[in-house]
Order: structure tokens, then sequence, then C-alpha cells
């Protein structure tokens, strides 16, 4: 008679195990900075995923997997826009098990990534804790005919008040929580004269701190509105520009990627470099 754990192909310690060899293990991480631009904004994040993991797979880029029954490319996400709004400031990692150049794979990527959704930085990971460096983001916000006065006067009035609660429908229901605590700056931009187009809105620029619950521009709108009865006649076009540690005391945004850019210049990225650099009389 055959034995159980023979007939359900279990393993000695009664847990089925995945045929074949582990994956090979990552040898780079690379991080990655890309957009959504024009119709694109409205690519749900899922979408996003399955088109960069074709990209990938078209790019021939050598990805490190994940072990178990279901391999997938070892791809982190971080913070994505909400459907519907714009990016300059969209961030990834991935993991490689062969060295690539950053440079060289971003555009690779590009070629196989649809035109809104562009890689427009690459550079090789060499810190942690990319996550825990987006602390805050810079949107802004084009109201189409709204009086920039109108905006002025909404502005303040969000500022002023202690406390702004607005509500928002969730999977859980409806919840009320507060956005003025997660705005950190918030300011009314006079028109561009390069944009003849801004004559007639009125233009946001906002800098919201990433807590818990999440406030999103749209939340700030309701926030406005609510303050000072601001109510757009047509949905705004809202876009981040940029996310990464906050400075309190300037209320600006600092680009993630820099502490990475440094250390990769800090530091030799190959062995001839290395060589060279452990050589006498070689630098550090």
């Amino acid at each position: 008679m055959l034995d159980r754990k023979e007939v359900q192909g279990d393993s000695p310690l009664g847990k089925r195990q995945p045929e074949g060899p582990p994956p090979a293990p990552a040898v780079q991480r690379i991080r990655l900075r890309y957009t959504k631009r024009g119709r694109l904004r409205f690519t749900s994040h899922r979408d996003f995923q399955r088109a960069f993991e074709r990209a990938l797979r078209r790019a021939e880029v050598p990805m490190a997997y994940s072990a178990g029954f279901t391999p997938h490319p070892k791809v982190s996400y971080a913070n994505a826009a909400p459907t519907g709004t714009g990016s300059e400031a969209e961030y990834l990692e991935i993991q490689l098990t062969e060295a690539r150049d950053p440079e060289k794979l971003r555009a690779l990527l590009n070629e196989s990534l649809p035109a809104g959704l562009d890689v427009i930085e690459a550079v090789e990971a060499r810190t942690s804790g990319l996550a825990d460096r987006l602390q805050a983001s810079v949107w802004e916000i084009r109201l189409d005919q709204v009086a920039q006065a109108d905006a002025e006067r909404a502005a303040a009035a969000f500022l002023e008040a202690d406390t702004v609660e607005v509500e928002r429908r969730t999977k859980n229901g409806l919840r009320t929580f507060d956005a003025r605590a997660a705005v950190a700056r918030l300011e009314v931009l006079p028109p561009r004269a390069d944009r003849p187009g801004d004559a007639g809105c009125a233009i946001l620029r906002l800098v919201v701190r990433h807590l818990t619950p999440a406030v999103r521009p749209d939340d700030v709108l309701s926030g406005l509105r609510a303050t000072a009865d601001l109510a757009p006649p047509v949905p705004a076009a809202v876009t981040r520009l940029a996310q990464g540690l906050l400075d309190e005391e300037s209320g600006t945004v600092t680009d993630p990627l820099a502490p990475d850019r440094e250390a990769v210049q800090a530091a030799p990225t190959t062995a001839a470099e290395l060589t060279a650099a452990m050589a006498p009389g070689g630098s550090a």
C-alpha cells in the first residue's frame, strides 16, 4: 500500500512543496519613477500592474520571482495615486537576478509601455526604506471656471479652520475624518503667462501629509466646499507633482531617490571600478 504522503505528494512535514529548483536570488534592486499622463490618468492601479508586468516580459528583464506554487515577479509598488488623477511622481522597485544598467533598462521599458505611462527615472537601490521616505505629496488642482479671488477666499478659510470634517464612502461604508490636519501647505497660484488657458481658472498647489486614513485631493476639495462653499462647476483636474520626505518648516517635499543617487555616486558600481578603488592609491 502506498504511503499517504506519497499519494498526496506531501513533504515529510506534511505540507506540499513546489517541484523544481528554487527561484534564482535577486542580485540587484532598481527603483523607478514613472508618470500617469493624459487619458492614462484614468488607469487603475491594477491595470497599470498588468501593463508594467507585460512590459517587463517584452523587455526581457531578468526579474527575480517569489517562491511557492504561484511565483510572481518581485515588484514593490509604493503609494499609488488614485484613479482619475495624473501624476509625475509614482514609484516602484523591482528585483533582478542579473545586474542591468538602470538607464538602459528605463529605455527598454518605455519602448513597451503605452504613451502616458512613462518611466522618467531609474536608479539602483543602495538604501532601504523607500516607502518610509514617501511622507507627503505635492498636488496641483486646476479649477476651471473658478475665479482666483474665490479660490483665495476658500483657501484662507480652510487654513484658518482648526478641523475640517469631510465624508467619504469607503468599502466599509461612509466615513468621517479631518481633512485639515493632513494639509501642510495650500496656496493659490497666479495665472502663468506660458499657459493662456490658466486665465479662466484657479490653480491650487497643496502639500498633503500621508496619514491614516489617507487624505486625497478630492477630500480637500470637499473641505473647501464645507468651509467656503467653493463648488467648481466642472470636475477638477488633479496632478501629483512630487512625493517624498516633508520639511515641516518650509512645507516642501524632497526627492526620495536622492539618497540612492548619492550612494551610487559615492560607491563603485562595476567590478573594474571596485578593483581600481581597492588598488594602492585608489579612492575609497
